[in-house]
């Protein structure tokens, strides 16, 4: 992390995070103006849930594309990827996983509002904020070192001791 003009440090990714946020903003006013003025916005406010939902299942597939390379080597999580939960500094945990709030109540809310709707398509939307979260985990977020795998000979020892281990003789055995 580099630090800003006033010695707070700089947030890596704050492209894709102004990204997340933008679009919570972009959802959250049209979806305003399509709830109070139904016709007039309805074209305009699924037009950017339905961009949000395409162009967010694009990122979604990146982003774990990404998380696949890094797993040869990382121990990746679906919860720390997609969610930011223990692979991310607590203020961008805190943008991303309210972006995605944000964006579940607006969508989920204008749908109620006008229930059986074209808004209803408001509620594939989050997927911008969720696919941009595993983004951004993906490329700079921190998980821990992947365990080396066991040999064929290490696990078959190990499978080995386990049973013998609940075994032990004598036990279940009938003496004749």
């Amino acid at each position: 992390m580099t630090e800003s003009a006033d010695n707070t440090p700089a947030l890596e990714g704050t492209g894709i995070l102004r990204l997340v946020v933008g679009g919570t903003v972009l959802l959250g006013f049209t979806g305003l103006l399509a709830a109070i003025f139904e016709g007039m916005f309805t074209g305009i406010y699924v037009g950017v849930a339905t961009l949000e939902f395409v162009a967010g299942t694009i990122v979604f597939g990146l982003a774990f594309l990404r998380a696949v390379d890094r797993s040869r080597t990382e121990s990746v999580g679906v919860g720390g990827l997609f969610f930011a939960s223990g692979t991310a500094p607590a203020r961008v945990q805190l943008i991303l996983m309210l972006s995605l709030t944000a964006q579940i109540v607006i969508s989920m809310a204008v749908a109620w509002i006008h229930l059986y709707t074209a808004l209803a398509f408001g509620v594939l939307a989050p997927m911008w904020a969720l696919g941009l979260t595993g983004l951004w985990v993906a490329a700079y977020g921190t998980f821990p070192e992947r365990a080396p795998e066991p040999t064929r000979t290490g696990r078959r020892d190990a499978d080995r001791r386990a049973h013998r281990a609940s075994n032990p003789p004598g036990k279940g055995r009938s003496k004749d």
